[in-house]
């Protein structure tokens, strides 16, 4: 893997002003080296080609990174997480696409919702998830 990637994710862990561990290294970097979401047991498999990575040790190294807005969780039908790194940070407000042959998920940054939605008096927002499936070009 090229270490653009670890340099990224080096720069982006070091902004949330927490400590850049090896596994939080290694994890975002996988992620910012991807053109999609991957699922807990890719990203396992990824980490573990060279040096092991414990499945605990992985699961909280994700919720970290989600918890500190360096990735998202997008829940596929399958009802298996992915995840994805946040192109900006603190910005989550765009739809997914899940192709029903292959299950790959794919963030539409450029499909952007409405950050404002209307709600009824008393209401609050908190998130917004849009889901688009269809069929990926690699399986059409």
């Amino acid at each position: 893997m090229p270490n653009d990637f670890y340099e990224k994710a080096k720069e982006l862990i070091r902004h949330t002003g927490y400590r850049v561990t090896h596994n939080r290294l290694r994890t975002l970097a996988i992620l910012l080296a991807e053109q999609y979401a991957l699922t807990h047991r890719e990203i396992e498999e990824r980490l573990n080609v060279k040096e092991h990575l414990d499945r605990v040790t992985l699961y909280r190294v994700l919720e970290w990174l989600s918890k500190n807005n360096l990735v998202h969780k997008i829940a596929g039908d399958d009802r298996v997480w992915r995840f994805r790194v946040n192109m900006e940070l603190h910005s989550h407000q765009h739809a997914h696409f899940i192709c029903t042959r292959c299950t790959k998920v794919i963030c539409l940054n450029n499909f952007r919702i409405k950050s404002n939605p209307s709600l009824p008096l008393g209401y609050l927002f908190h998130e917004v998830e849009l889901t688009v499936k269809g069929v990926c070009a690699e399986c059409a």
